[in-house]
């Protein structure tokens, strides 16, 4: 299991702040810098910016990740924990605490990260080398296989529950109590600030406190009272992740996905379309032929070689009162009068759990039927749930919001075939339909999603009194009711036969009702794909519906708004041969791990110079500090002082023993290096660290972050050089060509902006260093000189694409005879060989893409061949 391409995003964001940790030694600071970056400065009076940091746990970096309903938050934390240790010294034991709200959701938690057939399992397994424990409170309390060797070799993931640290109850008083059976722990601690007031030093909770753990909060906002900021300080964090889907006003959120990310990657069945009847019994009647039809559908569809799908419908009954409303158990009696089998209807309320034991997704379970009030509103979903039918009293509030986060889950995380099989339904019977939509709406943004994410779906109806409501498909059948309607359900007049065969089952005996929602269904599902189409083209913060009017947007002027609208910069496309004897192959963007198919790493030289050492590396490690604090600081990596005891431990070993404990440490400080497997990594690691004698292993356990590094920067340097060969060779055959691609974009958000300047193509640019800034002053004073855009970076701006990843030029310019020039602008502080790369990429790409577009590559001072000097540039641009 692999991440999808949104949630790398989140993980390359937490990987950006802690850069911003690194480089500015402050994690408020890092926050704030981070922010500014992208959206600019914070302006308390206008509101644009991101609010700066807030300090909830004083000494810990605490932030948060915002992610929808069912875009894979527990799998992001996974990969996220690599990334946190990463950043971390490697000497120090790598403990978790993974906290949840609810039991129900402490049970999945710990059966998916332990299970070693779950996705969760394998990959904390590749990540960690396969030393992972995932302990509950049970097994850290009778000290089971909890020991201070133990943690010291391992990841150690705690799954414990809010209320077990909140300790409102006695039985969880134990983490907070004397133990003898962690007495080992007390032995190892160097001092003791690290001890909870008024507890013993065997404590669980002071056994925790003392490997300051990185904590992850999963549904977050579960946690935001004054009790649940003390149960997070009281466990002495490192550092803090929360996961939710709907942050509280003090989050410090670092990364958002849209909901048009999921629907993109096939995560999420949106639209939901919203359909009112005039009573329950029409609902019912619609949500069993709705079912039936969408099982005749996912049949035809798994026949044709499809996945299997059984939909489901969820019945939202209402909750036992004095009155005879439609209970749960009415509910089910009047369904089985309409002779559906009993096996196909279960119970799920807070007393009544009849889907415990039941595999929904297996194709031997008969369930299409669930009957709940509320008890699935959190910690449950079932990617077959794509009906929420809700027989809420018409003069009551309904909570549809409670579930309706329950059948946004796509099955197989797959686009369908039929367009009814990719969204989502809610049937309601309500006097007060705007009402229900609301609460649709509200069920929405309590799953993550937001009402700017969906386009107005029309009611059909003109005489409809009920206007369109964003972020829903609707339909509304029943104006305000003149005429008294029974709120029973009445089973006579509900024609559906659970026998029919599903083949006989679809469009012919299709009530009105239902052919109006299936219409509305596929109208609206095509229309909600081609808005996502239409979006590719917007800069990704736009699509945040969070961020609102914080991001400070940029226009084209007006002067060149028609001009910039009609150019495209070329980009490199690779020709894709066609599968099989028929068709026609594709033209793809080109990308650097297409060129790196076939690279075998482990082949590779491994000549790499040692005795060059950067001494201004820095890393993440955790100091105390007063008020029994702890607090990220930086220490420098060169001449870090190795305990002798360590140093022995490896040098005893034999030498294939050393190979492979060295080994596995630099895997972990190298991380993930895709597209390069990690298994090709840690072969030519361990051919490097085989020709190491005794003095160099010294060398190495002392400076491992330089070594590392040095490691790193071969291992690039070898795929660009593959992947440039195989790149010259594609341009010989004709497999590469270059054709029209990125096109200017109608407004950006440059972040920090630069200083206002003279033609610039957008109302202001972004920022510039001192140099860049006197290199386009000189070339936009040039009378030939139409406009100059400063380049953005991170998928937001033109990428010369190629052998190199990311080759983002620093400017484009457009002069009077119609020449586009891209314009790198250099230091003397750059790396010469990731230099000449680029440059030998740029030139390529001029010479392909016409006699109209150019490259130029400008040094400050020392320069190499085929580059430019300000002056020669300058004279250069001004004959153009």
């Amino acid at each position: 299991m692999e991440l999808k391409p949104y949630q790398a995003g989140v993980i390359r964001d937490l990987d950006r702040y802690l850069a911003y940790i690194q480089e500015t030694h402050r994690y408020d600071v890092a926050y704030n810098h981070y922010w500014r970056d992208q959206v600019g400065d914070y302006d308390p009076l206008t509101g644009t910016g991101m609010r700066p940091y807030q300090n909830n746990i004083p000494g810990t970096p605490h932030v948060c990740v915002k992610v929808p309903t069912a875009g894979g938050k527990t799998f992001i934390a996974v990969n996220a924990l690599r990334t946190l240790f990463d950043a971390y010294a490697t000497d120090r034991p790598k403990a978790v605490v993974w906290l949840v709200p609810w039991s129900n959701l402490l049970d999945q938690t710990v059966r998916n990260l332990s299970s070693p057939a779950h996705p969760y399992r394998q990959k904390l397994n590749n990540l960690f080398n396969h030393r992972v424990a995932v302990y509950q409170k049970k097994d850290l309390l009778q000290g089971a296989n909890f020991s201070p060797a133990v943690v010291q070799q391992q990841l150690s993931i705690f799954v414990l529950s809010f209320g077990s640290l909140r300790a409102t109850r006695k039985e969880d008083r134990k983490i907070f109590e004397e133990n003898g059976a962690l007495a080992t722990f007390a032995g190892q601690y160097e001092s003791d600030q690290h001890l909870l007031a008024d507890t013993d030093q065997t404590a669980l909770i002071n056994v925790i406190r003392s490997l300051t753990p990185v904590v992850v909060v999963d549904e977050s906002h579960n946690a935001e009272s004054e009790l649940s900021v003390e149960m997070l300080r009281n466990l002495n964090p490192s550092f803090v992740l929360d996961l939710t889907a709907t942050p509280k006003k003090n989050a410090n959120i670092v990364s958002f996905v849209p909901a048009i990310a999921l629907k993109k990657e096939h995560m999420v069945k949106l639209p939901v379309i919203a359909y009112n009847h005039h009573d329950k019994t029409q609902v019912v009647e619609s949500a069993l032929n709705l079912q039936r039809q969408l099982e005749h559908l996912a049949k035809a569809e798994h026949k044709a070689g499809g996945r299997y799908i059984r939909p489901i419908v969820l019945f939202q009954a209402q909750p036992k009162t004095g009155d005879d409303n439609t209970t749960f158990e009415k509910l089910k009696a009047q369904l089985l009068k309409l002779n559906i089998p009993a096996e196909q209807i279960k119970i799920k309320t807070a007393t009544i759990n009849e889907l415990a034991g039941v595999d929904l997704m297996s194709p031997k379970c008969p369930v299409r039927y669930i009957i709940t009030v509320n008890a699935l509103k959190e910690g449950w979903d079932c990617p077959f749930a794509y009906i929420l039918a809700s027989l809420a009293d018409r003069s009551s509030a309904v909570d549809i919001e409670q579930i309706l986060g329950r059948v946004l889950r796509q099955p197989y995380v797959m686009r369908h075939t039929n367009d009814l099989l990719n969204v989502s339904y809610v049937l309601t019977a309500s006097a007060k339909f705007n009402e229900t939509l609301q609460s649709i709406i509200r069920g929405l943004e309590s799953a993550g999603f937001s009402r700017n994410d969906y386009r107005v779906g029309e009611a059909q109806q003109t005489d409809s009194p009920y206007k369109p409501v964003p972020q829903v498909m609707q339909q509304d059948l029943s104006p305000e009711a003149t005429e008294p309607v029974s709120d029973d359900i009445e089973p006579d007049r509900i024609h559906f036969d659970p026998t029919a065969p599903l083949e006989e089952a679809g469009i012919p005996s299709l009530s009105p009702a239902l052919a109006s929602i299936t219409q509305l269904a596929v109208a609206k599902n095509q229309a909600f794909d081609q808005q996502i189409r239409q979006q590719e083209t917007s800069d990704p913060l736009l699509l945040l519906p969070e961020l609102g009017d914080k991001v400070k947007t940029f226009a084209i002027k007006e002067d060149y708004a028609a001009l910039a609208q009609m150019l495209s910069l070329p980009q490199f496309y690779l020709s894709v041969p066609a599968i099989g004897l028929f068709g026609e192959g594709e033209r793809v963007v080109l990308n650097q791990e297409v060129l790196l198919k076939g690279f075998k790493l482990a082949e590779e030289d491994i000549k790499i110079d040692w005795d060059t050492v950067d001494s201004e590396l820095y890393k993440i490690d955790l100091e105390h500090t007063q008020g029994n604090q702890y607090r990220p600081v930086f220490l420098q990596i060169d001449n870090i002082q190795v305990k002798e005891v360590f140093v022995d431990y490896i040098l005893s070993k034999p030498k294939a023993g050393q190979v492979k404990d060295l080994a596995h440490r630099l895997m972990q400080q190298i991380g993930d290096m895709y597209p390069i497997p990690d298994a090709q990594i840690r072969l030519y690691l361990e051919r490097i660290l085989s020709s190491f004698d005794t003095e160099r292993v010294k060398d190495l356990l002392a400076r491992e972050y330089t070594y590392r590094d040095k490691i790193k920067k071969k291992i690039r340097a070898l795929a660009d050089q593959y992947a440039e060969e195989q790149f010259k060779k594609e341009l010989i055959v004709g497999r590469i060509t270059v054709e029209a691609g990125f096109t200017f974009r109608k407004a950006i958000v440059p972040g920090t902006l630069g200083k206002s300047l003279g033609k610039s193509l957008y109302e202001r640019e972004g920022s510039m260093n001192g140099f860049e800034e006197r290199v386009i002053s000189e070339l936009a004073a040039l009378p030939n000189v139409v406009f100059w855009h400063r380049n953005l970076e991170r998928s937001k701006g033109f990428a010369i694409n190629g052998f190199k990843s990311n080759h983002y030029p620093d400017f484009v310019l457009y002069t009077q005879k119609g020449t586009i020039i891209v314009l790198e602008t250099k230091g003397d502080d750059r790396d010469n060989s990731d230099s000449a790369a680029k440059n030998r990429l740029g030139r390529t790409w001029a010479e392909r893409a016409g006699k109209n577009y150019k490259y130029f590559m400008v040094f400050e001072t020392k320069r190499l061949d085929d580059t430019h000097t300000i002056a020669e540039v300058k004279d250069l641009v001004g004959r153009l």
